[in-house]
Formats: structure tokens, C-alpha cells, sequence
């Protein structure tokens, strides 16, 4: 038995795995962590970051694009503003599977949002950091409030997250004001009848003091078309082209959603969902008869029928449930419809 000293075998051994161990470690540590290329133009921005493109040395990197978020602090969020969320992983309260397709995936922490935008209606805000936030598609920006008048004030030093809109700085002033107008810059939040008509908006009410509702999603937007002072509503266009009223008396937020480019991210691999929480989506086509109306048949086949669900329902255009007599008064138009059918108000 060789004893462990400077200069033995066992100990030049030792020494020389771990050295080889760290070498190989650090070689494939370089190799995953270089060769990204800038897809979209190379962008400073945090709110609006560029989508790379991965080094191809897998299959799973060779087909995937993500948006960059070297610019985003990834880190913990603020200890008192987030909790966890119990996690059900699609069952019911008998543990049988309720909705299919959902299970695993990482922990993430929930950011508390400040949607109302009124618990520090009136104060100076000013933004801390530019978070990316695992529960939603958009980043989120901490922001640290005080006093605007300098006298002294119970929430002085507190901290709220709100959505963050694209063009927002660290460093930058917001404030939110039910009673007055505000200025038109992004981040700030005031009733609808104290904006112009032809500016963007985000996390919109739909019924005043509720929070925002609509246009919370990375990129998304609507723009004030009209007001009508005589009838309290306001006429917005969606980023899906549909015009809806507004009571005036509803909060906005200006600008738009951060993180435009989410829409082209291209994850690449079926683990990359499987970290989102989502499991595998088997094609009814591709079962055998027992476990699905369209499994079966002699090589591909395509089903045989129009398409159902797993337990014989009818998909895609489904049965008609909605009744012509009800009617939403706040639609004006619907979004451009992709059924065969025109959808009904």
C-alpha cells in the first residue's frame, strides 16, 4: 500500500485524473458556452434583446434559437415579493389526470405584480432592475418607491414588480396617477380619459380598480383609437386587430410589452419543454384503435374522419355552443378569424 505523500504513485495519480477531469470540463464548458451568432440585429436594450442562435455541436442546439438574456438579471428576486407555487401536475383532487400533457419541469419562484398600479399611486418609483420572470413571457421590472414631495411617507422604500415596457432604463422614473395626467413615457400608468388617442398600452383594465387584464403577454400592445368622453368608453385596437371599448375610467400603462422576439424563440428540443412543464403530445394518428378514434389503420393514414379528441368530441370546429342571442357590447370587431365559419359577436 503506497502511502500518500508529495511524491508517490498514488498521490501523481490522483493528481493527474483530476487535472485531466478539469481539463475535459473546462474544454466542453467553451464549447457550449461560445460560438452563439446574433440572428436579429445585436441589440443594447434589455427590453428589446436579439435572438442567438446556438453553437451546432448536438442535435438539439443545431435548431434552436433563443433570445439573448445577458442583458436580463436571471438571478433570485426580492425574498418578499415571491413564493411558490404548488405545483398539481394535471390532476384533480383524486389524483386522476384532469388535463393530460402537464408534469415536471423546474420550481420556478412567482413574482407578485402590481397590476392595479395604486398601492403607491402618486410616488416617485424608480426602476432597480430588469428581471426575467419564469411565470410569464414579458420581463418584469422591480421598482423602488419614494416620496415625490420629500416629506416623509409610509411606503417610503418599498418595492413592487410591474410588467415591464419596452424602452424602460434602469435608473428611470415611473409614477402612477388616477386623479391627473402623467407624462407619456413608458412605464407610467393614469386613467384612459387622461390619455391621447394614437399611443400604445398595456395591462389595461376592463372594469376599474380590478388590475390590468388585457395585453400582459411579450410584445403585445393596443393602441387608443377613440375616445367618447359622452358615452365613458374608449375605443382601442388590439395587436389582433380586434376593436374593443374601454370604460375611460380604467387603468393603463403606456408603451408595449417587453421581449418582442419571444415569438420567434425556437427551443429546439423536447427537453427544453419538459423544463417548461410540458410533456409529450402523441398525435391520435400515430395510437393504436384502442387508445384513440384515430389510431389504427394499414400505414399512414391520416385518421378516416373528421377530427375528434381521445374520447370522440369533435375538435378543431367543434360543436357550436355559443348561443346568437348573446352578444359582448364591448367588441366592435373580431380579431381576423381563421375558422370556416365567421364568428359571431
Amino acid at each position: 500500500m503506497y502511502k500518500y505523500t508529495l511524491f508517490s504513485k498514488t498521490f501523481l495519480s490522483h493528481t493527474y485524473k483530476s487535472w485531466t477531469k478539469f481539463s475535459i470540463k473546462e474544454q466542453w464548458i467553451q464549447q457550449f458556452s461560445s460560438g452563439t451568432t446574433t440572428v436579429t440585429p445585436k441589440s443594447t436594450d434589455p427590453t428589446r434583446p436579439s435572438i442567438i442562435k446556438l453553437k451546432p455541436i448536438t442535435p438539439a442546439r443545431r435548431e434552436c434559437y433563443l433570445v439573448d438574456l445577458s442583458l436580463i438579471y436571471t438571478g433570485p428576486p426580492v425574498k418578499e415579493l415571491a413564493y411558490y407555487i404548488p405545483r398539481t401536475g394535471g390532476r384533480d383532487s383524486y389524483g386522476h389526470i384532469s388535463v393530460r400533457h402537464r408534469g415536471g419541469g423546474f420550481r420556478g419562484l412567482y413574482r407578485l405584480i402590481d397590476f392595479k398600479r395604486t398601492l403607491y399611486e402618486g410616488m416617485k418609483s424608480v426602476v432597480q432592475r430588469i428581471e426575467y420572470d419564469p411565470y410569464r413571457t414579458g420581463f418584469v421590472a422591480l421598482l423602488q418607491h419614494y416620496s415625490s414631495d420629500g416629506q416623509a411617507h409610509p411606503l417610503e422604500g418599498q418595492q413592487s414588480y410591474i410588467i415591464c415596457p419596452q424602452g424602460l432604463s434602469i435608473g428611470a422614473e415611473v409614477t402612477s396617477n388616477r386623479q391627473q395626467p402623467v407624462d407619456i413615457k413608458p412605464g407610467n400608468a393614469t386613467l384612459l380619459k387622461y390619455l391621447p388617442a394614437g399611443i400604445f398600452v398595456h395591462n389595461i383594465e376592463t372594469h376599474a380598480g380590478d388590475g390590468g387584464i388585457l395585453c400582459r403577454a411579450a410584445g403585445t400592445y393596443a393602441k387608443i383609437v377613440t375616445t367618447h368622453p359622452e358615452d365613458n368608453v374608449a375605443v382601442l385596437r388590439l395587436a389582433s386587430k380586434e376593436l374593443r371599448k374601454v370604460p375611460l375610467d380604467c387603468m393603463a400603462t403606456i408603451g408595449k410589452v417587453s421581449n418582442p422576439e419571444h415569438k420567434n424563440e425556437k427551443l429546439g428540443s423536447a427537453g427544453r419543454m419538459r423544463d417548461k412543464g410540458r410533456r409529450p403530445h402523441v398525435r391520435g394518428v400515430a395510437m393504436n384503435p384502442v387508445d384513440h378514434p384515430h389510431g389504427g389503420g394499414e400505414g399512414r393514414t391520416s385518421g378516416g374522419r373528421p377530427s375528434v379528441s381521445a374520447w370522440g368530441k369533435p375538435t378543431k370546429c367543434g360543436y357550436k355552443t355559443r348561443r346568437r342571442s348573446k352578444k359582448n357590447p364591448f367588441i366592435i370587431e373580431r380579431r381576423p378569424s381563421t375558422y370556416p365559419f365567421p364568428r359571431i359577436n
